[in-house]
């Protein structure tokens, strides 16, 4: 299982010309693995990150999910392979507030049709390896923002998926939580044996990641060094 991505190059439409979001960028990212993307504003984060997801269609270049080349796949082909072999982590968590934690979970499966007893099983499975066991029935209100963000890792989780895409995960958070979400991330990462790529402004915390990749106006930059040097 693992996410490439070979010399994708991404434009959009400027007045009489168009900008360049990404230029022949190239990621390689094995199962088991943790690669953090990091860069200013508008540097082309974003757009890595949608083009992953196959959300976007890149100008050139190849996206292979888990062996799978998405450039020939149809929009709701497309659309079936996120549903069933990517897990996506948004900024903000996004749960609907009629619902449980773990109900939060068990919605998500139940959309890709699987056995009611084995989505059970499976939620309260994740809410345990997120450190929320004893919080299953708890609705988002009754959490605090750490623990709301941690049910979004596992809802991303919850089909099994090859390839994990985190956006920002610890922007709304204080130090000590967002550290606690990273060092989640990392754990399951080589748990689950997930490709991972996760987009973040937070450089303190690079040491969880496998690898760094820096992205400069649309470019990737020099390498990162983990120990800050």
């Amino acid at each position: 299982m693992s996410l490439t991505l070979e010399d994708i190059t991404l434009t959009y439409p400027d007045g009489d010309s168009r900008l360049t979001a990404l230029d022949a960028v190239s990621l390689d990212v094995p199962a088991g693995t943790l690669t953090a993307v990091v860069g200013p504003s508008g540097s082309g984060k974003s757009s890595l990150l949608a083009v992953a997801a196959t959300l976007v269609t890149p100008d050139q270049g190849r996206v292979c999910v888990d062996g799978t080349e998405t450039g020939a796949l149809s929009r709701s082909e497309r659309a079936e392979l996120r549903r069933r072999r990517m897990g996506i982590v948004f900024q903000q968590p996004n749960l609907l507030g009629s619902l449980t934690a773990v109900e939060q979970l068990q919605l998500m499966a139940h959309l890709d049709g699987r056995r009611p007893r084995e989505v059970r099983s499976r939620a309260r499975e994740l809410l345990a390896a997120v450190g929320l066991a004893d919080q299953a029935h708890r609705r988002p209100h009754q959490l605090s923002g750490g623990q709301r963000q941690r049910i979004g890792i596992a809802r991303a989780l919850m089909n099994e998926p090859a390839v994990l895409l985190v956006d920002e995960p610890t922007s709304a958070l204080d130090h000590e939580r967002g550290a606690a979400v990273m060092d989640l991330l990392a754990r399951l990462t080589r748990e689950r044996e997930t490709a991972t790529v996760l987009v973040t402004h937070d450089r303190a915390r690079l040491a969880v990641a496998d690898r760094v990749v820096e992205l400069v106006d649309g470019r990737v930059g020099a390498p990162v060094s983990l120990s800050g040097d």
